[in-house]
């Protein structure tokens, strides 16, 4: 009598729904499988491809062509879910009647029965619910896929359609979840598995659903049922039959919190996204604009190789992070922050980055956005002297030459320069060479007047400086636009030369790169290749690295830059060469104490800069120990262990000697050095020089404070006239 019901009351519902399924069978356009929303997460990976650092989108799904799912897992989903999916027209009405029956008798609401009709209702939004109309709707749609795809298709569309639980969509990203391969590895047993997901993937109150993780009992009975299916319809050979279920070969269930979607983006490496977003913009992939390409690399299913270098990031990570135990901020005082960008100068490629505990928060390597303004730059202090230095040697000004080093005060102005008050024992007549390993200010400064501020900027553009901060009022310039106004003296004065102006620690490094590459400049980037599926579900390359490598400072003068400051770093262990150059600036006029500090330096196939300051307004930099930080201290203890894990065992490489270009007669110095001036060879003196260049140097206004940069120096006395090649490194580098 029942089925009686059933069956009566489904000519009902084909008499009655006659008229709309009529009436709309033909004008109901079926969507194609590229025009419907399907969302699929985006992949950000290491340099290697396979590592990955964030996973990005609304739903965690990846597409998979029906070529790439084994035969058996389709036919386990077809016995889970509609065992007569190869031999009917895609609708199943005594289904829709018995929904029907039951919401009109306020049964059971049921959904659909077929799995063409089960995609019909996930893909399409007005399809959602049981209801009467809806179910008829649904069939039409059902009708029409059946007639416009083969059964290949509509099962392609399905599996990455539906929702398996642990937060995957499709079944590429469910065998991910559940066994860690991809749906082209997986086994009869584990294609099982997910089949028998599919029916109820989360508990409910009235039942625990069908994940293993939830229900083991109630898994591998579906599981059982599913493959007895397979069995009845020959789609399985008793010898291909599962000996037992693959209990051992699951995934543990994701623990509370787990992320499914936009992972990384709570790691120092989710400042890395940041980059990635604008780089894609500027690849001109369609639809990456910059009002849209946020919500298209959520949905994308993009691919993206990064230039991270996961070996080097972990070892910058180790060094500079606080909550990393044994770092060298672990114990440090809580205001202390430090930022790091390393980078290669042969290509451009960032290696390792560190802006701050995640990319949620400030950014203290880049550029911010905050309340409208653009903010992100340190004051470089003496580090920035690298570009002054370069824009004296292309200026004809010699190594050799000499210039006045006594105080200084600047007429016109309440400036005064000095050398965090020390009196260089070369005074009046100290060379170029000597200024820069023993970091004095005043010939900087000396030379920025000579030059222009405008030609030392342009230097420091050339290198990769893209953007600088005035200091009162704080408004940033940006170098690389042409409309950007700057002259002699304006915006920016000539305290330039010995780095009053904030930069940020990309920019500085990917400068410190280029003189590394012997003036070749190669834009810092952080992506190598975007690939997104294409319909047969194979990765394409949609956008990608463009290197455009550029001399932008002569060969001559990049040598001579890296020839002396090699002399200031010493090397690093193992007798592997590497420039060096440290910078310090203080908290404010009146105080002695430093807010930001600095270490540059690279080797051959390895840039780096380090900055350490403060989280959130400048207060004083004392560490631990109660000392001050200066360049020398804190930072330079970080490159070193970071240089020296990154570089681990690469071949030692060393820089080609300088060749000592300029004009020596070109400083503002005497031509002899001055009565009380260190000789080579005077021990006495060289010693009370080092010890006057280990208490650091200083400029007007806010002052930069460096000493000899704890090179050579620090273990030996130092000729500032010697050849950096000659010099031995002190022991352990």
């Amino acid at each position: 009598m029942i089925n009686l019901a059933i069956a009566g009351f489904a000519v009902l519902v084909m008499v009655a729904g006659a008229g709309l399924v009529g009436g709309t069978y033909y004008t109901t356009n079926v969507v194609v499988p590229d025009q419907v929303d399907l969302p699929l997460a985006t992949t950000i990976l290491a340099s290697d491809n396979k590592t990955q650092i964030a996973k990005l989108g609304e739903v965690n799904r990846t597409f998979v062509s029906i070529n790439q799912i084994p035969k058996y897992v389709q036919y386990a989903v077809a016995s889970a879910e509609d065992r007569k999916f190869y031999e009917h027209s895609g609708v199943d009405y005594v289904g829709i009647a018995r929904a029907a029956w039951n919401n009109f008798t306020g049964g059971d609401k049921q959904g659909a029965s077929t799995i063409t009709q089960q995609y019909a209702r996930n893909a399409f939004d007005n399809l959602q619910g049981v209801t009467y109309a809806r179910k008829l709707r649904e069939a039409v749609m059902a009708s029409k896929l059946n007639d416009e795809y083969t059964k290949d298709q509509i099962m392609e569309m399905y599996l990455n359609t539906i929702y398996f639980g642990r937060g995957a969509w499709g079944i590429e990203a469910a065998a991910q979840s559940y066994f860690g391969k991809s749906v082209s590895k997986l086994t009869v047993a584990e294609g099982a598995v997910l089949a028998a997901v599919i029916k109820q993937p989360q508990p409910s109150p009235t039942h625990k659903g069908y994940d293993p993780g939830y229900n083991p009992e109630a898994a591998q009975e579906r599981w059982g049922y599913v493959i007895s299916g397979m069995m009845e319809k020959t789609w399985l050979q008793p010898d291909q039959k599962p000996a037992e279920y693959p209990m051992k070969a699951l995934k543990p269930l994701p623990k509370d919190g787990a992320c499914f979607t936009d992972c990384g983006v709570n790691t120092p490496l989710g400042n890395v996204i940041n980059y990635v977003h604008d780089e894609m913009i500027g690849m001109k992939i369609p639809g990456c604009d910059a009002a849209n390409c946020s919500q298209l690399i959520k949905d994308g299913g993009f691919r993206i190789r990064t230039t991270i270098n996961s070996k080097m990031q972990g070892a910058l990570q180790d060094a500079i992070w606080r909550k990393k135990a044994g770092s060298e901020l672990a114990k440090q005082p809580k205001n202390i922050m430090a930022a790091g960008v390393a980078i290669n100068p042969k290509n451009g490629q960032v290696l390792a980055y560190f802006g701050g505990d995640n990319g949620t928060g400030h950014d203290y390597a880049g550029k911010n956005v905050e309340d409208g303004a653009l903010t992100g730059g340190h004051a470089p202090g003496s580090s920035f002297k690298i570009y002054t230095l370069a824009a004296a040697l292309d200026n004809n000004i010699s190594l050799d030459s000499r210039w006045d080093a006594t105080d200084y005060d600047v007429p016109g102005t309440k400036i005064k320069v000095i050398n965090a008050g020390r009196k260089p024992s070369c005074a009046k007549s100290c060379t170029l060479r000597q200024s820069t390993v023993s970091s004095y200010n005043v010939p900087f400064y000396h030379i920025a007047n000579k030059l222009g501020a405008d030609k030392v900027i342009q230097m420091a553009r050339n290198a990769g400086v893209t953007t600088m901060w005035t200091n009162d009022p704080v408004k940033p310039y940006e170098l690389t636009n042409k409309n950007t106004k700057i002259t002699d003296n304006a915006p920016f004065y000539y305290v330039v030369g010995y780095g009053a102006y904030p930069i940020t620690v990309l920019d500085h490094a990917n400068g410190l790169a280029t003189i590394t590459n012997r003036g070749i400049y190669n834009k810092a980037h952080f992506v190598i290749s975007v690939e997104q599926k294409n319909k047969a579900g194979e990765w394409v390359k949609v956008g990608g690295e463009q290197l455009k490598p550029k001399p932008t400072i002569r060969q001559e003068v990049a040598d001579d830059v890296n020839d002396v400051l090699q002399e200031i770093s010493g090397g690093l262990p193992g007798g592997r060469p590497a420039t060096g150059k440290t910078g310090t600036w203080e908290l404010n006029e009146k105080s002695s104490d430093n807010a930001h500090a600095w270490m540059l330096g690279a080797t051959p196939q390895l840039a780096t800069a380090i900055w350490v300051g403060n989280v959130g307004k400048e207060q004083a930099l004392i560490d631990k120990d109660g000392d001050k930080i200066q360049g020398a201290s804190l930072p330079k203890d970080i490159w070193k262990r970071f240089m020296t894990d990154a570089l681990g065992d690469t071949d030692v490489i060393r820089f080609p000697p300088g060749t000592h270009i300029g004009d020596k007669n070109t400083g503002n110095g005497t031509p002899e050095q001055q009565q009380g001036a260190c000789f080579p060879g005077d021990l006495a003196c060289l010693a009370q020089q080092q010890q006057q260049q280990q208490q650091g140097g200083a400029a007007g206004g806010r002052r930069g404070r460096d000493g000899n940069n704890g090179g050579p120096g620090t273990n030996q006395p130092t000729n500032p006239d010697v050849n950096p090649f000659t010099v031995v490194p002190p022991p352990g580098g």
